[in-house]
């Protein structure tokens, strides 16, 4: 017996040394600037790193590490997150600002260290700044490990597909108007499929994006949301899509004309070239649930060719898209993920933090007057649990917690509303103005946790898209009005539930996730529409593994940036 045991020792010691000895450290340099470029026929300076938009992509393997210089040569502070790496033991390098560091200071630079761990499938980095993620992102690529094969057919080519917002005028520009205001801030004036607008819009018919295929060849496309504020329908005309994963998670495979996808999700898709050889447009353009909001509604496009294309000049197919407030579309799509075998699901079952948090809008009554530019003399607002988050601007969440500087934040954000109310009926006036503060929810190492986020009718019912940095977490639940735990818990998936990063709280309605909290850290759980994350819509989780320590925690860096 004690022979075997040797032996099996033996050989787990022998395949994590050949696991260790294929992996690789990728190093990289990202110069953050300012760069002219030209779109809808003016040219003006956007942010980029190494004068690309969108800025590089970086392809790793499971079990690689990453090493990036980030240097400021920007008028702005920047961060850069790492959007769905875990960032197990390397909390520091998460990225967020004042949550996991101060922000990199022009003319300063930051170096973020991190080893990608049983991970596998399309993520993104992008800025954690402000409004920077506009221009500021590229995709982060990762493939299985050496002689690991794809779960599915391997593709012949592999295709980027990075959707995004264009402003025909400076960013942080449009982010200040909307911050002294209180009002919305202006819409978008383009979409973009790879910094490209596409024919549809001016001045922008020679630099759209174009993709050669070959007749008959299976193509996997990695699709990214790096929209600001805005989810999207995508296709392409005349060729279906097959799901095969979604935020570096693989899923059972199935077939749909359009992918649904929020802001900060990614999916991958295979596309048989199997029509007739000619010209295709891939569009993509809002879909949108915000009663009386503005929105832009313009369709980007790139253009899928096939090399034996008879006429390289006829105007490609144009596919049909669902309705801007499609939201039958949108749910038949998501309810059809389902995650693969291969996940190693481990559900939890036994919860032990149960958690129901309200996400949605609020109203801040204010003196009538410029700074009071929302619906009816307000300034908008938003909040989780009625508690609107505030970010500290003298150290960063992470850092006040392990050098012990009082004052920054409590631990008592609330575990459940703190009124109960008819959350997606007529809510009284007197629960749309959310309270202010810094409040953090601290979870035991190790636990269950089980979160319901619940949609609210507070100034309106909308489609949110809630990302949890250093996890990923299995989606067990969503449906329409408000949860009923008596109702539907019986209607979990409990068996193959899809495992995310970012996920969709469907319009008037609720999504419930599970995770174990083995990542110890401070961890932000915030909207992905950044006008909601500015106004508010956003918390923390504070998780050790230890009597008021994370044990396991790398220290902080030498050249973590000061504020």
């Amino acid at each position: 017996m004690q022979g075997n045991i040797h032996f099996l020792a033996n050989i787990f010691a022998i395949i994590l040394s050949l696991s260790l000895a294929n992996a690789e450290t990728h190093y990289h340099q990202f110069v953050v600037q300012a760069t002219p470029v030209k779109r809808l026929c003016r040219t003006h300076d956007i942010i980029t790193v190494n004068g690309q938009f969108p800025g590089p992509t970086l392809e790793v393997r499971d079990g690689d590490a990453l090493v990036v210089k980030v240097i400021n040569s920007a008028r702005y502070n920047v961060t850069i997150h790492w959007h769905g790496i875990r960032q197990m033991r390397t909390p520091w390098a998460d990225g967020p600002e004042y949550v996991t560091q101060c922000p990199i200071q022009p003319g300063a630079s930051y170096t973020y260290r991190f080893t990608i761990e049983n991970q596998e499938g399309t993520l993104w980095w992008h800025a954690h700044s402000r409004w920077l993620r506009a221009t500021v992102y590229g995709a982060l690529i990762i493939h299985p490990k050496l002689n690991v094969p794809y779960p599915f057919q391997k593709p012949m080519t592999e295709i980027p597909i990075l959707l995004g917002e264009w402003w025909d005028r400076d960013i942080i520009s449009v982010q200040r108007q909307a911050i002294f205001t209180g009002a919305a801030p202006n819409v978008s004036d383009a979409y973009t499929i790879n910094g490209q607008p596409g024919d549809l819009y001016r001045c922008s018919r020679k630099e759209t994006a174009k993709f050669y295929v070959k007749s008959g060849e299976i193509v996997l496309l990695r699709i990214i949301n790096a929209a600001l504020n805005q989810e999207l329908f995508f296709t392409v005309a005349n060729h279906m899509l097959t799901v095969v994963g979604n935020d570096a998670a693989y899923n059972r495979p199935f077939a749909t004309r359009v992918v649904m996808i929020g802001p900060g999700q990614t999916t991958n898709v295979l596309l048989t070239a199997d029509q007739p050889a000619g010209r295709y447009y891939m569009a993509a353009r809002a879909y949108t649930t915000a009663q009386n909001a503005a929105f832009d509604n313009t369709t980007t496009t790139a253009i899928l060719e096939y090399y034996s294309s008879p006429s390289p000049s006829t105007r490609p197919l144009m596919p049909t898209l669902p309705r801007f407030n499609d939201t039958n579309s949108a749910t038949a799509y998501t309810s059809q993920l389902r995650s693969l075998p291969t996940n190693n699901n481990r559900v939890p079952t036994q919860i032990h933090e149960n958690l129901f948090f309200t996400v949605g809008l609020g109203l801040v009554n204010c003196t009538p007057g410029p700074r009071c530019q929302g619906p009816n003399n307000t300034r908008f607002a938003a909040s989780m649990n009625n508690v609107s988050f505030v970010l500290p601007r003298t150290t960063s969440l992470l850092q006040a917690y392990y050098q012990n500087i009082p004052g920054v934040f409590t631990t008592d954000f609330p575990p459940v509303p703190p009124i109960a109310f008819d959350y997606t009926g007529n809510v009284s006036r007197g629960l749309w103005q959310p309270r202010r503060g810094t409040k953090l929810y601290k979870l035991k190492y190790g636990s269950n946790v089980q979160v319901v986020l619940q949609d609210t009718a507070i100034v309106s019912t909308e489609d949110h898209p809630l990302h949890l940095h250093g996890y990923h977490f299995y989606v067990v639940g969503q449906g329409f009005g408000n949860f009923n735990p008596r109702r539907d818990t019986a209607r979990f998936n409990l068996v193959d539930p899809p495992l995310r990063n970012t996920i969709n709280v469907p319009v008037g309605g609720w999504t419930v996730i599970r995770f174990v909290a083995d990542n110890p850290g401070v961890w932000l759980m915030h909207c992905h529409i950044d006008s909601h994350l500015r106004w508010g819509l956003a918390m923390s989780f504070l998780v050790e593994n230890g009597p008021g320590k994370m044990q396991s925690v790398q220290p902080p860096p030498p050249d973590l940036p000061p504020c």
